[in-house]
């Protein structure tokens, strides 16, 4: 119970810094990532928060990912219900600042980066089930038959189509996420000598047994 606790705790750390990087890169107003423009373009669009649209969407995306006959774990619910809500409390207490000029954005736009990675290797590395959208990845790339990388590429193009026309942010930003953010994650795995392939992910229902184990 121990261990479990503190892989859940691990967990919940990471969700939560992935929040903090997320709203590091919107304030930043340079430009958003692709997932982020679709989720301020349905907020201008709809009038709901931005943690509250991000719930919504991911709750969209797992039905459509069960549907299309993924597992869930643990992670999954957590990182579609807790991101949004940790977006919301920090974007209410405006704790994070926007930037003014450029140069404050990009410098804003890197440390949001690094944030991520980071939170990335969090909520990862206990291993409770990959998050809602890379869930997506996975099964398209079964379904279709095409690589995790094409199927990736597919899904964000199509975020930020959607999220552009209904009135989220693209920018030089937009183009910076998407050439570093790999790159960054990457170099941030490096240094912590973490390989997620070695990662198994439990299913709930792994999760549930585990604990009546012990």
């Amino acid at each position: 119970m121990g261990n479990f606790l503190f892989r859940l705790s691990k967990l919940i750390l990471g969700l939560f810094l992935y929040a903090v990087g997320i709203i590091v890169t919107i304030n930043a107003n340079i430009g958003y990532a692709p997932w982020d423009v679709f989720h301020v373009g349905m907020h201008l669009t709809v009038g709901l928060s931005l943690g509250r649209v991000s719930i919504l969407t991911g709750f969209v995306i797992v039905i459509l990912t069960v549907l299309l006959g993924e597992k869930l774990g643990i992670g999954t619910i957590l990182n579609m219900l807790l991101i949004g809500i940790f977006m919301d409390i920090i974007l209410s207490s405006k704790i994070i600042p926007v930037a003014t000029s450029f140069a404050f954005g990009v410098v804003m736009l890197v440390v949001g980066l690094l944030i991520i990675s980071f939170a990335t290797y969090f909520y990862i590395s206990p291993g409770f089930g990959a998050g809602p959208r890379d869930g997506l990845m996975v099964a398209l790339s079964r379904k279709l038959k095409l690589s995790v990388g094409i199927c990736r590429s597919i899904i964000e193009f199509s975020a930020l189509a959607v999220g552009y026309f209904l009135g989220g942010m693209v920018g030089i930003g937009t183009l910076m996420y998407v050439m570093l953010i790999g790159f960054v994650v990457q170099v941030t795995f490096n240094i912590l000598k973490f390989d997620p392939k070695t990662i198994r992910h439990e299913s709930i229902k792994d999760s549930i047994d585990r604990v009546k184990a012990r």
